[in-house]
């Protein structure tokens, strides 16, 4: 049986890395907890299944190799960043939209997005597939967690680690933020918010269209 101990102090770094990157304020925890306090917690959590998918992806790909691929074909982030910023813009038109509705028609659409699980799952990915900052990071994780020729145990280890550690965060802001009294709190201020997370989206957009990737 293969023996971990030696890598553990590198892997301990890059978890504890990994913990910071994603409890940080960003579009996929944001998404996670606009729909939580909304829709409830079976469409948080759905989302957040979303979420934690794309970010499976990029690691996958990244342990595979992408920062060369990146180095070779740079073109292809700077398509990702524009696609990533017209996708936080939409998501910034449906927060306003939503925002300007009137309570009957809020109700309606919460209800028929509750009956489409897919949508939200989709929608978790797109948001994390769509942001190439996720690249970059998974890159910084890869190059904490995985020195150079460790073997493929270390690389299962680290990358099991973190999606683990990515189901109890996603899913746990997904449970808090479905608790009863923040959705009566959300009611009470739904205009306000949905405003607020419109304005997030659309800055985020306009950020990721400017930055130097």
């Amino acid at each position: 049986m293969f023996d971990l101990t030696p890598y553990l102090p590198q892997l301990l770094v890059a978890w504890m890395a990994y913990v910071i990157a994603i409890v940080s304020p960003g579009p996929a925890v944001l998404a996670i907890i606009a729909t939580s306090v909304s829709q409830g917690r079976k469409a948080g959590v759905t989302l957040a299944l979303g979420v934690l998918s794309g970010s499976y992806v990029w690691a996958m790909l990244t342990a595979s190799g992408l920062s060369a691929l990146i180095r070779t074909y740079g073109e292809a982030i700077v398509l990702l960043k524009f696609a990533g910023a017209c996708y936080l813009f939409w998501l910034a038109y449906n927060a306003l939209r939503a925002a300007m509705r009137g309570d009957r028609g809020q109700a309606a659409a919460s209800a028929a997005l509750q009956t489409s699980p897919k949508r939200l799952y989709l929608k978790g990915l797109g948001v994390h597939l769509t942001n190439p900052k996720a690249i970059f990071n998974w890159i910084m994780l890869v190059s904490l967690g995985m020195p150079e020729g460790a073997p493929v145990t270390v690389t299962a280890a680290f990358i099991g680690g973190c999606m683990l550690i990515g189901l109890l965060v996603f899913c746990g802001f997904a449970i808090v933020f479905s608790l009863s009294p923040v959705h009566r709190a959300y009611l009470k201020s739904r205009r306000i918010i949905e405003s607020l997370m419109a304005g997030f989206f659309a800055f985020s957009g306009l950020k990721l269209l400017t930055a130097r990737i």
